[in-house]
């Protein structure tokens, strides 16, 4: 290597050193800076605090709450918080579990499983917050039971089959709603860039990407043994299964589809160790879009490092990344949803008490909820196909599509 190029590079290492590395990619690769990214976040929270929320309706819809594990997503949510919400029922298999989430939701009713559970007449719809594996058999329970349903992420968990079944279901019954609570959804920057998406900001779309890592601390404090789960059911999952927080920084944006893929992985698994035969802890996935624009999507599951669900976009007239720029100068409100005093936002961002509304507004006025099954599958599949494309070192696989009309 010649000289001169050995004190470039010395130099733009003293660079990074002295600038920071946010500051020096701001340098190399021009664009909005910090402080126009701040000013936007901060205009954006600004905006959503002040919005107030308006009443649609005195309706209380009638919701029994199943699943208080390792997350305690079964009242992580909000449901009990909300004057549009009654929460007749609650359920866990476990009865220590079961009696914390009737005393966290003010509950005075339980059953010992949601196959008890959905047999209760009062009750109108159910959010299932189990473990992954069951969203799709718990779903398909509820809705055979002429109950609207919600289910956490994903809507299934490494079976195409199986989502395809709860599809079936779902169009057997048009009149009931199912939602998947897909939190990078009503994330800020996620409704934001779905907000100009749909009012022609970003024009064609060329690039998205998104990123879901949640990894081990680096330095993990003693005895720390990662998020428990249901049967073990986290133990060695493929990343790519778990794909929706990271996949809905495209579809959720755009209500398109990933059509085909192309995935690689990190050999960071004894295959013989999980009950997957994964041999992965981190699986990047490159997709082709129905939009004809291209995407990656990044999973890592077991590698240290600072937890992230984010992502970007770049389109012809427009580009998102922590803020808005482009053609487009007036731009529409970017904020979300307001929600009803008492009711928490809650964690992913933000997200849940947000999701649960969407849920229960569905419902009281009659129409698609934001995440229904087809925008579901169409997120969760793409990573289950993914996952056979990195077994198979990166080989070019079609993605199924999925509409009502499937």
């Amino acid at each position: 290597m010649k000289n001169e190029e050995l004190q470039s590079m010395s130099s733009r290492r003293e660079f990074l050193g002295k600038a920071g590395s946010g500051v020096a990619a701001m340098a190399m690769f021009p664009g909005l800076s910090i402080e126009r990214k701040t000013k936007f976040q901060h205009e954006l929270e600004e905006q959503e605090r002040s919005k107030v929320w308006t009443p649609i309706s005195d309706r209380k819809v009638r919701v029994g709450l199943v699943g208080y594990g390792a997350s305690k997503f079964g009242a992580a949510f909000g449901f009990q918080n909300h004057p549009n919400v009654e929460v007749v029922a609650v359920s866990d298999l476990f009865p220590d579990r079961c009696a914390a989430l009737a005393k966290a939701t003010n509950c005075k009713k339980t059953y010992p499983s949601l196959e008890e559970l959905v047999k209760d007449d009062k009750i109108e719809a159910v959010w299932v917050a189990t473990d992954a594996p069951s969203h799709a058999r718990h779903c398909i329970e509820v809705l055979k039971h002429g109950k609207h349903v919600a289910t956490a992420v994903p809507v299934t968990y490494g079976s195409i089959e199986q989502g395809e079944e709860l599809l079936e279901v779902c169009k057997k019954n048009r009149g009931l709603k199912f939602m998947m609570f897909e939190t990078s959804c009503m994330r800020a920057n996620l409704y934001a860039m779905r907000t100009l998406y749909h009012a022609g900001a970003f024009g064609k779309v060329v690039y998205t990407e998104g990123e879901y890592y949640h990894g081990p601390p680096l330095f993990p404090p003693p005895g720390y043994k990662g998020i428990g789960s249901y049967n073990n059911w986290r133990n060695g999952g493929p990343p790519q299964w778990y794909c929706t927080h990271s996949n809905a920084y495209h579809t959720g944006i755009t209500d398109g589809t990933f059509t085909e893929v192309s995935c690689i992985g990190y050999y960071g698994r004894d295959p013989k160790a999980n009950p997957y035969n994964n041999p992965f802890t981190a699986e990047v996935a490159l997709f082709r879009t129905s939009e004809g624009a291209m995407s990656r999507m990044m999973r890592s599951s077991a590698t240290p490092g600072t937890p992230s669900e984010t992502g970007r976009l770049r389109g012809t007239e427009g580009w998102y990344d922590e803020a808005y720029e482009g053609r487009t100068k007036e731009l529409p409100d970017l904020t979300r949803p307001a929600l009803p005093p008492g009711v928490p936002a809650g964690g992913h961002g933000g997200s849940h008490g947000r999701l649960m509304q969407e849920f229960i507004y569905s419902i009281i006025e009659d129409r698609k909820p934001l995440v229904d099954i087809v925008s579901a599958l169409n997120m969760t599949i793409p990573g289950i196909v993914a996952h056979q494309s990195a077994l198979k070192d990166g080989e070019w696989m079609k993605i199924p599509q999925y509409t009502y009309d499937t």
